[in-house]
C-alpha cells in the first residue's frame, strides 16, 4: 500500500538559494549607514516586491508555467498557486542581525523550479540594490531640499539680526560697558563744562566791569578835555580884537581910547596866554590816555565778544552733552529689553544654525552613502549556495509514508493475528482445560502427524520462508527507494541489470 502511494502519488520537489548578507565594504567609521530600515523589514518590502502579481505574471510567462493541463486554470488562481510556492526564510547570526537568508521555491519540474530559485535570488539582488540606492538618493534629495529650506531660513534670521544690531547699534547689550564708561566721560564733561562757563561769565562780569571803568575814565577825560576848550575858547577872542584893533587903527589914531582899551585887553590876554602855554602837554596825554581807553575799551568789547562767543559754546556745548547724556542713558536703561530680544533672536539663530550643520553633515554623509551604494560598496546581497536540481521528491515523503505504512500493517497483522486467535476455541495444553473447565486432566495423548501431514506442514514452512525472504526484499527494495528515491534506484538496476546481461 504504501509503495503504491508512493508510486502513484505527485511528486513534489523543492529546491532553496542560499543568500549572504555582506556587511559593507567601506566601514561606518569612514562612512555612516542612512539605511534607517532593519534588514528583516527590507527582506519582507523585497519579498512584497516579487511576490507581487506583476512579477509572479512575469515568471510565470517566462518560465511557461501551467502550460500543461492547468493551462485552464484563471490568473489570480496561478498567482496564488505560485505565491505559496515561494518562501523566505531569515537565519540570524545574532537576535539582532540578519546575516543570511533563503529563498525557497517548491514545483513538480525539477530542473525549472532550480530555475525559477535562481531567478528568485537574482531579483532580491536587483531590488535589493534599487530599494538601497532608492532610498540613498531619496534621503538625499530631502535632505537637499530641507537644507535649502533651513538655509534660506537661516539667512533671514541672520538679515534680521543684522537689522537689529544695526537699527539698536551702540545700544546692544556687548556695548554696555562702553556705554557706561561713556556716560562717565559725558558727566566729567558737562562738569568740565559748568566750570568753564562759570569762569567764562566770572570773567565776563569782570570784563564789563573794565569796560564800564574804562568808559566812565573816558567819560571824564573827555569831560575833562570839553573843559579845557571851553577855557582855551578866549584865544579866540583875543584874535577878535586884534582884528578890531586893525579896524579901528585903521579908523582912528592911537590914542583914540577904544584903541587905547582894546591894546590894554590884548596885552592882558597875551599876558595869560603866556601863562598858558606851559600847559599844552598835558592837553596831548589826556588825548593820549583817551586814546589808550579807547584802545583799551576796544580790546574789553573784543574780549566781550569773545567770551560771549565761548559763553554760547559752552551752552551748546552743555545742551549737546545733556542730550548725548540722555541717549546713552536711554541706552543703558533699555540694555536690558535689547539683551532680551536680542536673546531671543540669538537662540532662534542658533537653533536654525544648529539643525542647518546637522543637515549639512547628514546631507554630506547621504552624498558618501550615495556614492558608495553607486559602486556596490555598501551591504550587498552574494549568492552563497545557489539552487541546484533536486532529486529526491520533498512531497511525497516516502520516509515517512513507507515507516507508516510498515506501522499499518505490523498494526493491522498484530490486529488480525489477534482477532483470530480469539475466534479460536481450542485447547493447546493441559493446564488451559483445567482453568477453563475445572476439571483434573489425568493423561496427556501426543499428537502425530502421518506422512501427507508432514509433507503438508514442510510445504507450509518452505511457503512461509520464501513469504519472509519476499516480504524482506520489498522493505529492502522500498528502503533503498525511500533513501535513494525512485529514479536514482531505477538507473542502479539497470546498470546491475545491464551487467548482468
Amino acid at each position: 500500500m504504501g509503495a503504491i502511494l508512493n508510486l502513484k502519488l505527485p511528486k513534489v520537489y523543492k529546491t532553496s538559494t542560499l543568500i549572504l548578507v555582506q556587511r559593507p565594504k567601506v566601514t561606518s567609521e569612514y562612512v555612516r549607514n542612512i539605511i534607517s530600515s532593519d534588514l528583516g523589514d527590507r527582506i519582507r518590502t523585497i519579498t512584497q516586491q516579487i511576490t507581487s502579481w506583476t512579477n509572479l505574471e512575469k515568471i510565470i510567462k517566462d518560465f511557461n508555467l501551467y502550460a500543461d493541463a492547468q493551462s485552464s486554470m484563471f490568473m489570480e488562481d496561478k498567482i496564488q498557486d505560485l505565491r505559496r510556492r515561494i518562501s523566505v526564510n531569515v537565519s540570524k547570526a545574532s537576535r539582532q542581525e540578519a546575516n543570511s537568508f533563503e529563498i525557497v521555491f517548491t514545483g513538480k519540474e525539477p530542473g525549472q523550479i532550480a530555475k525559477i530559485a535562481n531567478a528568485l535570488a537574482s531579483y532580491f539582488i536587483d531590488e535589493n540594490l534599487k530599494l538601497r540606492e532608492d532610498q540613498v538618493v531619496s534621503t538625499s534629495e530631502f535632505l537637499t531640499d530641507e537644507l535649502a529650506t533651513i538655509r534660506k531660513r537661516l539667512m533671514e534670521k541672520e538679515e534680521g539680526l543684522k537689522l537689529y544690531r544695526k537699527q539698536y547699534m551702540g545700544g546692544l547689550p556687548e556695548q554696555l560697558e562702553t556705554n557706561l564708561r561713556i556716560l562717565e566721560r559725558i558727566q566729567q564733561q558737562i562738569v568740565n563744562n559748568q566750570e568753564n562757563l562759570r569762569e567764562a561769565k566770572n570773567r565776563k562780569i569782570a570784563t564789563q566791569q573794565q569796560l564800564t571803568e574804562a568808559r566812565e575814565l573816558k567819560k571824564r577825560l573827555i569831560e575833562s578835555i570839553k573843559t579845557e576848550k571851553a577855557e582855551k575858547t578866549e584865544p579866540s577872542l583875543l584874535d577878535q580884537l586884534r582884528s578890531e584893533l586893525s579896524s579901528l587903527e585903521a579908523r582912528y589914531t592911537d590914542k583914540h581910547p577904544n584903541i587905547i582899551r582894546l591894546k590894554e585887553k590884548i596885552a592882558e590876554l597875551e599876558t595869560k596866554e603866556r601863562e598858558v602855554r606851559p600847559e599844552e602837554n598835558l592837553e596831548s596825554e589826556d588825548v593820549q590816555e583817551i586814546i589808550t581807553t579807547t584802545e583799551t575799551e576796544k580790546k574789553l568789547l573784543e574780549q566781550l565778544r569773545e567770551l560771549d562767543v565761548q559763553i554760547s559754546g559752552f551752552e551748546n556745548e552743555a545742551a549737546q552733552l545733556r542730550a548725548q547724556m540722555k541717549k546713552y542713558q536711554e541706552r543703558v536703561e533699555e540694555t536690558p529689553k535689547r539683551e532680551q530680544e536680542l536673546m531671543s533672536l540669538k537662540r532662534d539663530y542658533e537653533n536654525i544654525r544648529e539643525t542647518y550643520n546637522s543637515l549639512l553633515a547628514r546631507k554630506l554623509e547621504a552624498e558618501l552613502a550615495v556614492n558608495m551604494e553607486k559602486k556596490q560598496k555598501g551591504e550587498q546581497f552574494r549568492v552563497l549556495d545557489p539552487a541546484k536540481t533536486p532529486e529526491r521528491p520533498f512531497k511525497p515523503d516516502i520516509r515517512r509514508i513507507f515507516l507508516m505504512s510498515i506501522g499499518l500493517g505490523l498494526a493491522l497483522g498484530l490486529g488480525f493475528a489477534y482477532f483470530r486467535e480469539s475466534l479460536d476455541t481450542s485447547f493447546r495444553a493441559p493446564n488451559e482445560i483445567e482453568n477453563v473447565l475445572q476439571i483434573p486432566v489425568l493423561a496427556n495423548i501426543p499428537f502425530t502427524y502421518n506422512a501427507v501431514e508432514l509433507r503438508r506442514k514442510k510445504r507450509k514452512k518452505v511457503a512461509g520462508i520464501i513469504s519472509l525472504i519476499i516480504a524482506i526484499a520489498i522493505l529492502g527494495a522500498l528502503i533503498v527507494i525511500s533513501i535513494k528515491g525512485i529514479e536514482p534506484t531505477i538507473r542502479f538496476v539497470h546498470t546491475i541489470w545491464a551487467q548482468f546481461l
